[in-house]
């Protein structure tokens, strides 16, 4: 089955203006829920055999406890890190506040989920870690501060944090280990979540994926994505027409002395973030059914990651299922050659 989802940030391109203005609107959005729903923010306690000093430590290894595929300092005031799990959910947060041994408290500064209409939804929420020494124990509450009932994301969210609190950060502080993320993606925690939600379909959890860093700016590597002519070419006497700098442009792409023909249009493009280009037709003469790229979209994200940037490509809806992926995925790993050779 196909899949035209667009995945993260994002309804439309918008010039600078009308960014400041919508991300001044999520701001306040997120503030008034967070201050008209004090009392509903999401919250879990738990008591650890560990001392509060101890389990400060600990909490600080996000590693350790809620995923290993992280990127920057974690542990470090004023610092940011990058969070990313599949295309589902992405998010950079800051710690802002430390006291040793009692509190700690991490401000959401960027998040995309795939699975809500308001891919914002975690901006400038907090996460709050509070410690209380109660004898040979130590009583820990955390407080995911504005995430409440009315956001969309709050059943999924409720029961993934509630996983990672109760099970995984407790037994990561008692025993030093956790049930992080692996960095392959396989969690139980996120994997029990997912199906019982129906986050995402079978198709669109396998599409192909491929990520990488690089030292060049999100702005650079934006410059060179945007424009397929530096990467999507060089392998099979491919031609490019058309054109792809704003949303509503369309291009053609054709390789192989006729074997391999689409039209891309652009629908989303998010300035040094996101490119989403929707596949609206498709011959590839070399599969029974030519049409089999037709409506699946190629998707593109871009973040900041410590002092790299992190680039995210997905051919969404191309999965092991259809015909093509054995061939395609292959090609997608050469072009992703020329691309990181672009970029390095």
């Amino acid at each position: 089955m196909k899949t035209i989802a667009l995945f993260i940030v994002g309804l439309a391109l918008m010039i600078p203006s009308q960014a400041q203005t919508q991300n001044t609107r999520t701001i306040q959005l997120n503030n008034s829920k967070k201050q008209t729903m004090e009392n509903k923010d999401f919250a879990s306690t738990i008591v650890v055999d560990k001392s509060p000093e101890q389990a400060f430590e600990a909490i600080k290894n996000f590693r350790g406890w809620w995923s290993e595929d992280i990127e920057g300092e974690t542990g470090k005031l004023g610092a940011t890190f990058f969070y990313h799990y599949k295309d589902v959910h992405l998010c950079k947060i800051k710690l802002i506040e430390e006291v040793p041994g009692k509190k700690l408290v991490y401000q959401v500064v960027d998040n995309e989920f795939s699975f809500t209409k308001d891919k914002t939804e975690w901006v400038n929420t907090k996460l709050i870690f509070d410690l209380v020494a109660k004898g040979k124990q130590t009583e820990l509450h955390f407080t995911h501060q504005g995430l409440v009932p009315e956001y969309e994301c709050y059943n999924v969210c409720h029961d993934a944090w509630t996983g990672f609190i109760q099970k995984s950060l407790k037994n990561y502080i008692n025993t030093g280990k956790g049930e992080p993320n692996p960095k392959d993606g396989t969690n139980q925690i996120n994997a029990e979540n997912i199906k019982k939600w129906r986050i995402t379909d079978a198709d669109k959890a396998n599409s192909f994926t491929f990520s990488f860093e690089t030292k060049h700016s999100p702005e650079d590597a934006f410059k060179t994505l945007e424009d397929p002519n530096k990467w999507w070419k060089g392998l099979y006497g491919e031609t490019i027409k058309g054109n792809f700098e704003h949303v509503g442009d369309e291009f053609s792409f054709a390789a192989g002395d006729g074997a391999h023909y689409t039209e891309q249009k652009v629908v989303e493009l998010i300035p040094n973030k996101k490119i989403v280009w929707l596949i609206t037709k498709s011959k590839l003469t070399f599969l029974k059914d030519a049409n089999e790229w037709t409506g699946t979209s190629v998707v593109i994200t871009i973040a900041n990651s410590g002092d790299k940037t992190k680039v995210v490509f997905k051919h969404e809806g191309l999965s092991p299922d259809v015909e093509c992926y054995d061939q395609c995925s292959s090609a997608w790993l050469q072009y992703m050659g020329h691309l990181k050779e672009a970029l390095n």
